[in-house]
């Protein structure tokens, strides 16, 4: 029997809800648009399929030509499609009745669509938990793609990993394809010629082996150099071809190789995602640590032996790096619980859609990729999330104020609600608020994020230049130091106390102090906190009064008081946002100003369509101020706007009362 190796290949596309359209646009000029062109031209080049639910729905909407070709290629048996969450949640981090809604939502589509129904699932950033086998299989999933990488963690070794494997929890069955490293790291960065020989090198004489490669569309067009890679300089082009002239090589579907040929045997997996994924989920110290370790085992030529045990954290570590995402993750929670509480007829697809677009993955966690440190991707799903707490309201009112400590932080959280917003205060020695919401504008004015020590830090302190690569092909981004803006060592400093709305210092005859609060009284709606910073005493009270939340604070001593408020606004350091005072437009939320005996300052977002009016009796000293952090992507170390930071300071002398006023407006078109 002639030696022959079956070529399972598929791609995953994905765009955050929420992105901005003109990165969709970018991304399907450049990616999408010619991926599907090229291979078109090529019937019997199969291929595996997977486009995220908001994805497929943007693309159906505004390149409907395009997608035509997907219709015409499924027709004509050239095109397997895979399912997943709908809206692209990892779903080990998401409740079983939400796993089952959301991969019914996506074969629904698929098969509304497309007329076919998915046997296999891409696990979203290949987070694997077994927990997740009882909600794969009883929602029809039969296969789903890890990395191999996963495989070798448990032990089992390389040579074993062309084909798939069986595994089961509670009773449920699903099968593992092993995604090949080697095969990702090649394809499209090695020349295509390379490429299609280490495929030929594959080859069994059973012809039972598969060559299984599953990963990022993006890779073939949006990565730093690979459109003109791909498609200028032909990569795409030359690789299907060489597939296809192979006499070893047999273009397959992952459906018929299932269909035909065994399992190689059960195989129980551990927690893990991919290798990369395990440096970016530990905190930056464990990270460098992590990450020394296997440079030292490159360096030492032991890593392909090593790397499976040099393993680093789990996806679940954002949530406890991040106080944001886990903030976000857990009242997402909390309203996946109410939705399901709810009698049946009331759980219709509209605010099951809400739910599952306020689990998308992109908004709680950062490496290379992840849009943490996005913030429109954050306020994609915290407007879901408002809106559809808004609506469960209505059916499901709440009282107006409640406590719990929902994120397990070991401090109660009150929750100060009305119509018309919330304010969520953290029951910590700052008794700031980490949440307030405008239901009328689906906007979490408190969803920032504080700076942080980041593992790639280290690269810019050790004044790392741009790096590339050497030799044929091309860089993949694992592999480029780039700075997209410049970076100074302050922009670096991590924060010492949390981004949120009023967080108090104490200016005295001694260094400022932070106002530390302890007793909490809740009386007829209000919230009061009793502070000490040294000897002055700091009170503070909480209230809402329909669009308002009211602020009132009491000093006892003498010397300066100073509270920041940031705010997360929507059009950042866009042309649409402005400050307006005294009917005056000094300048946007990306410049710095400072204003004395201030009484009255308007924050407006054109952009979202709402204002802040902020008043203070007395009047307050106010310093304006972007808040920007760092974070790295694809294209590079960047600085990004996550919010407007106000700081308001009055001189105090003896027993003085103060009162911030925060009211959200609908935007007057006359100040446009």
């Amino acid at each position: 029997m002639s030696k022959s190796v079956s070529l399972l290949f598929g791609v995953h596309a994905h765009q955050p809800v929420g992105n901005f359209p003109e990165v969709m646009e970018d991304a399907h000029q450049r990616c999408y648009k010619p991926f599907l062109e090229t291979v078109y031209r090529y019937p019997t080049f199969r291929f595996a399929a997977h486009f995220s639910g908001w994805l497929l729905e943007w693309l159906q909407v505004n390149h409907p030509q395009d997608m035509a070709l997907l219709t015409e290629m499924t027709a004509r048996g050239q095109v397997e499609w895979f399912g997943a969450g709908d809206m692209e949640p990892v779903l080990a981090v998401i409740p079983y009745r939400d796993r089952i809604s959301q991969i019914t939502a996506m074969a629904a589509r698929l098969e509304r669509g497309y007329g076919q129904r998915p046997h296999g699932a891409w696990l979203t950033e290949r987070v694997w938990e077994a927990t997740v086998v009882p909600a794969l299989a009883d929602a029809g999933i039969r296969y789903v793609m890890v990395d191999d990488y996963h495989f070798l963690c448990a032990g089992m070794p390389r040579e074993r990993l062309n084909g798939y494997f069986s595994t089961e929890e509670d009773g449920r069955r699903v099968d593992l394809f092993p995604i090949s490293e080697a095969l990702r790291y090649r394809l499209p960065f090695a020349p295509a010629h390379e490429a299609v020989a280490y495929l030929e090198s594959l080859a069994t004489e059973s012809g039972q082996a598969a060559a299984i490669y599953f990963d990022d569309i993006e890779k073939f067009g949006i990565w730093p150099e690979t459109y003109d890679w791909v498609y200028t300089r032909g990569w795409l082009t030359q690789f299907i071809e060489g597939v296809l002239a192979s006499p070893v090589i047999q273009s397959a579907h992952f459906r018929d190789y299932h269909g035909r040929a065994q399992t190689h045997g059960v195989a129980y997996l551990p927690t893990v995602s991919y290798s990369e994924m395990g440096e970016w989920s530990l905190p930056a110290a464990a990270a460098n640590v992590y990450a020394d370790l296997v440079e030292a085992a490159r360096q030492q030529g032991t890593l392909d032996q090593q790397r499976a045990f040099l393993r680093g954290g789990m996806w679940k570590n954002f949530l406890s790096r991040y106080p944001e995402a886990n903030w976000a993750h857990k009242r997402m929670l909390v309203l996946s619980s109410r939705l399901a509480a709810l009698p049946a007829e009331l759980q219709t697809d509209d605010l099951r859609g809400l739910l599952h677009e306020a689990q998308a993955n992109d908004a709680y966690w950062h490496g290379l990729f992840g849009g943490l440190y996005l913030p429109h991707l954050r306020r994609a799903i915290w407007s879901a999330m408002v809106e559809l707490e808004r609506r469960l309201d209505g059916l499901q009112p709440r009282p107006s104020v409640s406590l719990g400590d929902i994120d397990l932080d070991g401090y109660e959280e009150t929750f100060l609600s009305n119509a018309q917003m919330q304010a969520v205060v953290r029951g910590d020695a700052d008794a700031a608020v980490v949440e307030w919401l405008s239901y009328p504008l689906r906007q979490n004015f408190a969803d920032t994020l504080r700076r942080q020590d980041e593992h790639y830090y280290r690269k810019m302190h050790l004044g790392a230049t741009e790096a590339g690569h050497g030799g044929d092909g091309i860089a993949s981004a694992h592999d480029i130091v780039r700075f997209k803006d410049p970076v100074e060592p302050a922009d670096l400093v991590p924060d010492t106390r949390p981004r949120a709305l009023f967080v108090e210092t104490w200016h005295g005859e001694a260094k400022p102090q932070a106002v530390e609060y302890g007793a909490r009284l809740e009386q007829g709606g209000a919230l009061l906190f009793l502070g000490q910073a040294g000897s002055a005493r700091v009170g503070k009270i909480y209230s809402l009064h329909q669009n308002r939340l009211i602020v009132g604070l009491q000093a006892h001593s003498v010397g300066r008081l100073e509270t920041r408020i940031n705010l997360a606004i929507p059009c950042c350091d866009g042309v649409a946002g402005r400050y307006v005072v005294n009917g005056a437009v000094p300048g946007g939320f990306g410049q710095e100003f400072a204003w004395d005996n201030l009484a009255d300052l308007r924050l407006e977002d054109h952009f979202l369509g709402g204002a802040i009016a902020l008043r203070s009796v007395p009047p307050a000293h106010i310093e304006a101020r972007p808040h920007r952090t760092v974070s790295q992507s694809e294209a590079g170390f960047e600085k990004i706007m996550q919010a407007v930071e106000l700081t308001l300071a009055w001189d105090i002398s003896g027993p003085t009362q103060l009162r911030v006023e925060l009211s959200v407006l609908p935007l007057d078109p006359a100040h446009g």
